[in-house]
């Protein structure tokens, strides 16, 4: 009960962070809406199409879309009256980073799939929302160009393969993974901490 409520959490988090990539481009609420929507449920969607999870979480459990809405139309009202949320949007975003790649290696893991294909579906489960919102914002996905994120949801799933093995309680490994991928989230905000870059200088470029 208490990972439904933090998914849950997380699902009104991303919408937030949903709502917001479309006020940056100025859309109207119903592009609000449908940014918001699929930040927050894009990437549980893709894992159970690659899973063929019927029917998908959010059609058995209309609760999802509830909070999407609600969250959606509340966000421009909050900033209109207390302006954009800063670090704190961050943090909660760290955390449900957190519990969507714990949500996604459990899942995959119940269908007994190899150790990276789990932390796989873990990453997409917490980081494709992010992708398909920035694709239909016209941006680069943040994934692809900005500090540790998905890199946190694999490093989180690895700690919950690795717990379960060690023959871990299922509540600890579940903590431990999730610590990992707020550890490095908020690691990677305060301390700009990032993966290698390729840079192609101008002489390559000939």
């Amino acid at each position: 009960m208490l990972l439904y409520v933090l998914d849950l959490a997380g699902v009104a988090v991303f919408a937030v962070s949903g709502a917001l990539a479309a006020g940056r481009k100025r859309m109207d609420l119903l592009g609000v809406i449908v940014i918001a929507f699929v930040t927050a449920i894009g990437g549980g969607t893709i894992r159970d199409l690659l899973l063929a999870r019927h029917p998908i979480f959010w059609l058995q459990d209309t609760t999802y879309l509830a909070v999407i809405i609600v969250t959606a139309v509340a966000t421009p009202l909050y900033v209109r009256f207390c302006g954009a949320p800063g670090k704190t949007l961050l943090v909660a975003d760290a955390l449900g980073l957190a519990v969507f790649t714990v949500i996604g290696a459990q899942i995959a893991e119940r269908d007994n799939l190899p150790g990276i294909i789990v932390a796989m579906v873990a990453a997409i489960t917490g980081a494709a929302g992010g992708v398909v919102r920035d694709v239909l914002c016209t941006e680069v996905p943040v994934i692809l160009r900005e500090d540790i994120y998905a890199t946190a949801a694999l490093a989180g799933a690895a700690v919950y393969l690795l717990a379960k093995k060690a023959a871990l309680d299922a509540t600890t490994g579940m903590l431990m993974a999730m610590a990992t991928v707020v550890v490095l989230r908020l690691a990677a905000i305060l301390w700009g901490l990032h993966l290698p870059r390729f840079v192609l200088g101008a002489d390559e470029e000939r």
